[in-house]
This record gives structure tokens, C-alpha cells and sequence, in this order.
């Protein structure tokens, strides 16, 4: 790929923000131009740390002084969509950190506001683009795995209870919901990201334990338009921690045993009786060496930017994922199975992730 440069601005800086900057330096790809950030404090320690040349006091003033190729939200999830909207409008592209928006409605608000100014906006889901997932991806429909009939993605992890001490942390209203949407939502974008779309789901949501008006856990059955069938379980309320997803083809299981990254040794592939050798050489025939991260996505997304094509995680790859994270809550809060496409405009799920409330409010 050309070695262009671009232009980056960074909104918020606090933790999430200093892995974007590390990212974009090690890339050496994109200058960061500016930042912003409503905590002048922790505005002028980043500027310092990654010699930013301009820092403003808002969003606005950013975009009134700038034109950056690449506007990086790091921002709590409630302010994603109406700072994507403006970004959009002004024909900037955008990254953004999950959540992406905390609703259906707001997915399409930034849908249109990227049509209208010629823009982009991508998610970040980091785990897509591990050398281990990238092999997978390809391998999915190979007769060498054969048909995919069965997957497992747990999202096993826990928080303290002062985690949820944070404002825009615990309310579906601030951040659009509990480990589902804000811990989970990588492990399953992983799964959809190679098994495609999803049919159907029924779920259960619960309050155990953490001082939340969300869930903390969530546990979900979820069939594929190609017929295999996923248990999806995603927690805050599990001491021993794990990240784990298992998909099991007709000829192969294909395992991934980590926490919050992994890289090529922490996949697992156990062929079926019979199958050793094809299975082998089809695994080791895919990429190696590249760990899940900012690193490998934002590569990815400044190529599409050299590229002018789209970028990975598009609106498109979103919805499906934000999607399922509506549906698991409709589900659960109405006892009912959810199909996709179902939740439009006149379902109170498409507004808000908790529909009309949580059952436990």
C-alpha cells in the first residue's frame, strides 16, 4: 500500500485515546493534528505526551479550525452518535470505539449523516483482525472444515463494584446497556465477523450482583442464516476471567482461549476423525503472526483510506452487530424470540436498548 499520510484528531484522551496515539505512532502513517477533550487537564497531559499541535476545549471548535481525514472517537459511549453526526457532516471519517451508539436509531442518524457529507464511519472491533481470525474468515465454507453446525463465544469477565461508580457508567440511558453492549460486544462481533448473518435469537438478561440499573449478565441463543447455532454469553460477574470461542465445523473445531487479545497460540484446531491432514494444511495456509488490536485494524482502515474504498467494520458490518445487541434485550425483556429485521422504528427497541425499561426497574 502507499505510504500516504493523514491527518488524525483525537476526541477524549483519556486511557483509549493513548492506545489510538501509540497505534497511530507505530504505524507511522497519521500525524495527530489535534485534540479535544472536555478536561483541559487531562487535554493538555495528552498533547504533551504525543506532541499535539492544536488542542481545543470542544468538539466544535476542533472542527470549525480543522479538516482532519481521521477523527478518532474515544469519547463515553453517549456522546458517540452526535459527535459522529457532526464529524460526518463536515466530511470528516470517523473511528470509533465501542459502543458505537447506544441505539438503532442512532445507528441510522449516523448512516445518514455519512451519506450526506461523503464521509465514512468505521467501529473498532480490533479483534477481526488477528492473523488467527483472518485465517478463519477464509477457511469458512472450505470443504476441508466443512459446514459450520455449532459456535460458543463467552465473554467471562468481571468488575468491581466502584467500576460502575464512574457517571457514564451503569445506566442504559449512558452507555446503552450492561456487559452486552459494552464487554461482550467484541467476542460476538468476532463470531458474526465469520459466520455471517444471524436469523433468530432468545435470550435472558438478569441483575446477580454489581450495583448497575443494567445487566450484568446475559446469556443468548443465536441461529445462523447458514443453520449453525451459537451460545453467546456475556458477563461481568466471573472472578476467573475468559474470553472464549469455539466453532465447530463438520470436519473441525476451531477454538480461541484468551482474555483481551489474542495472537496466533491462542487458537486451537482439533481435527474430526479422518480429517487430520486436510484440516492442517488448510489451517497453515492461512496469515500468521499479526495479534489482535489497534494496530491491525487502524492499518487496515488507513489503507481503505489510501484506497478511498470502504473501511473495515463499516456501517454495514455494525448494524449486524448492533443489531443482535437490540434483539438480545428484546428478547429478554419480552420472553420472546427476536428475528432480524424485526426491530423498525415503531418497536421501543429500536429507540432504546431497554425498550419501555428493564424488568428489575
Amino acid at each position: 500500500m502507499t505510504m500516504e499520510t493523514f491527518d488524525s484528531a483525537i476526541v477524549g484522551t483519556g486511557t483509549i485515546a493513548g492506545f489510538h496515539a501509540a497505534s497511530l505512532e507505530r504505524l507511522g502513517r497519521s500525524r495527530i493534528v489535534a485534540a479535544t477533550d472536555v478536561d483541559a487537564d487531562a487535554l493538555a497531559a495528552f498533547g504533551a505526551q504525543w506532541s499535539v499541535p492544536r488542542l481545543y476545549p470542544d468538539l466544535d471548535s476542533l472542527l470549525a479550525a480543522q479538516t482532519p481525514d481521521l477523527v478518532h472517537l474515544c469519547t463515553p459511549p453517549g456522546l458517540h452518535a452526535p459527535q459522529a453526526v457532526a464529524c460526518l457532516a463536515r466530511g470528516s471519517s470517523v473511528l470509533c470505539e465501542k459502543p458505537p451508539v447506544l441505539s438503532l436509531a442512532e445507528l441510522d442518524a449516523v448512516e445518514a449523516a455519512a451519506a450526506e457529507g461523503g464521509a465514512f464511519f468505521a467501529t473498532v472491533f480490533q479483534h477481526r483482525f488477528g492473523s488467527g481470525a483472518r485465517t478463519l474468515r477464509g477457511l469458512v465454507g472450505d470443504p476441508r472444515l466443512g459446514r459450520p453446525t455449532a459456535a460458543v463465544c463467552h465473554t467471562l469477565w468481571f468488575r468491581p463494584d466502584a467500576y460502575f461508580a464512574v457517571p457514564w457508567r451503569g445506566g442504559f440511558d449512558v452507555e446503552g446497556g450492561g456487559p452486552t453492549m459494552g464487554h461482550g460486544i467484541h467476542q460476538f462481533d468476532l463470531l458474526l465477523s465469520i459466520l455471517g448473518e444471524w436469523r433468530e435469537v432468545v435470550a435472558v438478561a438478569v441483575r446477580q450482583a454489581k450495583p448497575t440499573a443494567t445487566e450484568d449478565l446475559s446469556c443468548a441463543i443465536v441461529t445462523f442464516a447458514n443453520g449453525a447455532v451459537a451460545t453467546v454469553v456475556n458477563s461481568v460477574v466471573s472472578p476467573r476471567e475468559a474470553s472464549y470461542l469455539r466453532f465447530d465445523f463438520e470436519h473441525a473445531t476451531v477454538e480461541l482461549d484468551h482474555v483481551y487479545g489474542y495472537g496466533d497460540d491462542d487458537w486451537t484446531v482439533t481435527a474430526a476423525p479422518g480429517h487430520a491432514g486436510p484440516v492442517a494444511q488448510a489451517w497453515a495456509s492461512g496469515s500468521t503472526g499479526v495479534r489482535s488490536g489497534h494496530d491491525a485494524q487502524l492499518a487496515a482502515v488507513l489503507d481503505a483510506l489510501a484506497r478511498g474504498g470502504a473501511p473495515p467494520v463499516s456501517l454495514t458490518d455494525t448494524r449486524l452487530t448492533v443489531e443482535l445487541i437490540a434483539a438480545i434485550y428484546a428478547s429478554a425483556f419480552t420472553g420472546r424470540r427476536v428475528t432480524r429485521g424485526e426491530l423498525g422504528p415503531d418497536s421501543p427497541f429500536y429507540h432504546r436498548m431497554d425498550g419501555t425499561g428493564a424488568p428489575w426497574a
